[in-house]
């Protein structure tokens, strides 16, 4: 079965994506997921918060060590002599380019304008084939309108647009007054692809230490649900690749995504629990279901059940959610 598909202007062999996520640290792990099937690699992210603080906490514990103590400078190292998180993001991204057959996507998840399009150059410069961007930003100010929140995005594609040439995928959240119309935005940008949705993780509550603490939670397969619903809805509408990301567990998951109209579908946490080797079992999976029905390729397929392709459209919107409310039943003995 052909799972090819194009993706960021790439040529895939395959649409299962392994999104960012610690298996591309090792080099040996990533290679597993090019064996087991997978298209490409999106890289784990690189934080500009980790590489500025790391590099402010050389300064101070080398660089002004001579303060007060003016022997120390002439045997003190530099701290430009230490490799930090941004030097070993970037080699790890040079040895995956040289291990691998397949296209490498690094992630980025920057802070400041110059610290995006300064790093969004190096990783391009490795040798990135496309770049991610992993723009994790909630809007907490209640000053803040949702017009200067779309303006943050599209100012930084546009801006990084002028720096590198190389295609950029915009990670977004699913929170956009009109997701819609900021998709149409991003892609007469320059945006090359969109992927729906980043998953956001929410700090829990200590009831006995009475603070905050992090709270990290495997995606589930009802997660899709989210995904195949704006993947149907904005397939065909415009020139963007459409990445699914976020509840694939299964072949099911995969095919229902694609049905929708994704270009690729991402899978993460399914990965992370099962390890490399269950990427095969997602696509022997989807090449079963699709010699059953007879499909010879995912271009066949693709979209067959977007918002553009089904008899009623209005069940991507309002319809369902009558439906299912007007459906349900209460169980035997409750309002009895």
């Amino acid at each position: 079965m052909d799972l090819s598909t194009p993706y960021l202007g790439l040529a895939l062999d395959s649409c299962l994506v392994p999104s960012a996520s610690p298996m591309t640290h090792s080099i040996d792990m990533a290679k597993e997921l090019e064996d087991a099937g997978a298209g490409a690699i999106i890289m784990h992210s690189l934080f500009e918060e980790a590489i500025t603080a790391e590099e402010e906490g050389m300064v101070r514990f080398l660089h002004h060590q001579e303060t007060g103590f003016g022997e120390a400078e002439s045997f003190l190292p530099a701290y430009q002599d230490f490799e930090n998180a941004l030097d070993l993001y970037l080699d790890n991204l040079r040895r995956l380019k040289e291990a691998l057959g397949i296209p490498v996507i690094a992630s980025l998840n920057g802070v400041t304008r110059g610290g995006w399009i300064e790093h969004g150059r190096e990783l391009q410069e490795a040798g990135a084939d496309a770049l991610e961007l992993n723009v994790y930003y909630i809007a907490a100010d209640p000053e803040l309108t949702s017009e200067e929140v779309e303006e943050r995005y599209l100012n930084l594609l546009h801006d990084l647009r002028e720096h590198i040439n190389i295609p950029i995928n915009m990670k977004l959240s699913p929170n956009f007054s009109s997701l819609a119309n900021m998709v149409k935005r991003l892609d007469a940008a320059g945006a090359a692809g969109v992927s729906l949705f980043n998953r956001f993780y929410q700090p829990d509550i200590n009831i006995d230490s009475l603070r905050t603490q992090p709270s990290l939670h495997p995606s589930t397969s009802a997660e899709t649900l989210l995904r195949m619903h704006w993947i149907a809805i904005l397939y065909g509408r415009g020139g963007l690749s459409l990445g699914a990301t976020g509840g694939v567990h299964t072949a099911e998951d995969a095919i229902k995504l694609l049905l929708a109209g994704a270009d690729v579908v991402h899978l993460c946490s399914a990965l992370l629990e099962r390890g490399p080797a269950y990427l095969t079992k997602v696509r022997n999976g989807i090449e079963a279901w699709m010699e059953e029905k007879g499909f010879e390729s995912v271009e066949e397929f693709r979209g067959r059940v977007s918002q553009l392709h089904v008899p009623d459209p209005t069940e991507f919107e309002r319809a369902n959610y009558v439906r299912i409310l007007d459906s349900y039943s209460f169980g035997p003995g409750v309002l009895a």
